[in-house]
Formats: structure tokens, C-alpha cells, sequence
């Protein structure tokens, strides 16, 4: 039999290949969607108490909390005292952050103190019930606490020196000040300049036309001291950033992000009548040309 008589034979013991499919939307479907992209993308130290779904919840025998950034970037892991945790800033993933934050949420249930799952599993075939839309409730909103530093990492009472202690100490220093100042609104200190970054929940194009009617008609600011900077993609999702005067506390940007939010709230309703004028149009156009690399 020649060589390629065999290797048109059947291949019994070969496991039936996964398709590996990118989400570009990860968290979609879910109400929490912008703040989990933040928590993701530019938060430096948070945490949230998760609602898990009734089933879930009532199965476990502890609470999950999800945090930014865990020691020595873990995954997961559970702190001396039995509290779980479970990370969204991690390097390594799959082509579907959902299913890598659900395996790790399945992981941290069972875990035992002192536990910690290093990376998250993005190996394993899919299987059903395991993406944050399986396990969370869909309508739950999310409002993180944001923190100063890392002491979360540990309780009150533990000793922080150590390997951990000096990921913490590395981890303090890395932080940029940050506020949350509205739904998805954060207000960040990034030293030169303060920036407002707003993860948005509408789609892209929508959105886009709502700032470039605000934009035609001088209304895209925040007030006096701001200025629209541009735009970034973020996990399906796009993130407004306007610069802020860095000398003005967060607070004080907090009336100037509501009425815009109003503003923008009637822009994108009067799309459904009004359709862009060419002065709108060219607004459009200039914004679109102002998309910003997040560093």
C-alpha cells in the first residue's frame, strides 16, 4: 500500500478537534458589562461582591469577590481566612474572558484557604455553564470599591512581609489615583493630566453619532477645564476619555458627568427621529479619527 493509500485511513484514536472562537464582546448580555470592562482595563485596585445565581449561591458555602489585580496576578486564590477571591487583570487567557472569569469562579468554590490558582485554565474543551452569564445574575449591577492600595490582599491581622508582601509593596507603587464617579464613569490621575474614562453600554456607531450631535452643538464637555480627548475600544465596547484639569478633585467633575450623561442620554434618543446633519456628520468624522492607545 503506498503512503497515500495510509493516510486516507480513518483516525480512531485522535480526539475530535476545538474550535477555538474569538468573543470580541465578552460580557455581553450582562448589566454590570462597562464596569467589568473597568475592572478589566484601567481600575488599579477594586473590589466587588458578586451575586451568583440562586443555584450557585445556595450550593456554596462562601461568597466570591472579584478583585483587579491579586498577588503575584494570580487567577484566584482564597486568603488565609476562607475569602475568596478571583482576579480580572490576568496575562494569560483564552479567546474568552467570560469562560476564563466563570473557570475560576467554579475553581475558588471548592478551593481551601491558602489555595491560589495561578492562571486560569484556557486548555480545556468548553463546557457548558461555565461563562459569567451562567453564573451571575444578568440584571445585578456592579459598583466596585475602590481602594488606595492593595491591603485587601490580605487580613487584618496576617503578616505581609515575605514573597507576598513584597508583590504588594511593587503592586502600591504602581497605582494611579482613581475614582469612580458615576456607572462606568472613573475619574483617573495619570500625573500630567486627569482623565475621565466612561465605558458606555450602547453600540459603537449609536454612540458615536450621539457625541458627534453633542460635539456639533459645543456640548461634549464636562464644563470648564475639560476637553474631549478621544476614544478606545475595549471588549466590544467603546470608552470616551475626555482630559481633565488636574487640579480639580474628582468630586468636582461629578455634576459635569451627570449632565452630560443627560445630554448624551437625549442625544441618543432624538437618533430615532433626527438623522445627523452634514455639520453632524463632519463631527462624526473628526471623532471617529481620535482613537487613543491606552497605556
Amino acid at each position: 500500500m503506498g503512503k497515500a493509500a495510509r493516510k486516507k485511513g480513518p483516525k480512531k484514536d485522535r480526539a475530535p478537534k476545538v474550535r477555538d472562537v474569538f468573543v470580541g464582546q465578552p460580557f455581553e448580555g450582562l448589566a454590570a458589562e462597562p464596569e467589568l470592562i473597568a475592572l478589566r482595563e484601567f481600575i488599579p485596585s477594586a473590589t466587588v461582591e458578586l451575586s451568583l445565581v440562586d443555584s450557585l449561591a445556595q450550593a456554596a458555602d462562601r461568597t466570591v469577590t472579584l478583585g483587579t489585580v491579586l498577588p503575584m496576578a494570580a487567577a484566584a486564590f482564597v486568603r488565609s481566612d476562607g475569602k475568596a477571591y478571583v482576579g480580572t487583570q490576568v496575562q494569560t487567557r483564552s479567546s474568552d474572558i467570560s469562560r476564563d472569569l466563570g473557570r475560576a469562579i467554579r475553581w475558588v468554590l471548592d478551593a481551601k484557604p491558602g489555595d491560589v490558582l495561578s492562571v486560569p485554565d484556557t486548555t480545556t474543551p468548553p463546557a457548558e455553564g461555565e461563562r459569567l452569564q451562567d453564573l451571575l445574575v444578568a440584571d445585578a449591577e456592579l459598583a466596585p470599591e475602590l481602594h488606595k492600595d492593595f491591603s485587601w490582599w490580605l487580613p487584618e491581622d496576617a503578616d505581609s512581609s515575605g514573597e507576598v508582601g513584597a508583590s504588594l509593596e511593587r503592586a502600591n507603587e504602581a497605582i494611579m489615583p482613581t475614582e469612580r464617579i458615576g456607572p462606568g464613569a472613573y475619574w483617573v490621575d495619570a500625573g500630567e493630566k486627569a482623565h475621565l474614562r466612561w465605558v458606555r453600554p450602547e453600540q459603537e456607531n449609536l454612540l458615536l453619532q450621539a457625541l458627534a450631535r453633542l460635539s456639533a452643538a459645543g456640548e461634549i464637555g464636562l464644563g470648564e477645564g475639560s476637553r474631549y480627548a478621544g476614544s478606545f475600544r475595549a471588549h466590544g465596547l467603546l470608552v470616551p476619555v475626555w482630559d481633565l484639569d488636574p487640579e480639580a478633585h474628582a468630586r468636582e467633575w461629578e455634576d459635569g458627568a451627570k449632565q452630560l450623561g443627560e445630554r448624551l442620554d437625549a442625544a441618543l434618543k432624538s437618533l430615532d427621529t433626527e438623522p445627523l446633519n452634514a455639520a453632524e456628520r463632519r463631527a462624526r468624522d473628526g471623532l471617529i479619527g481620535r482613537q487613543l492607545t491606552l497605556r
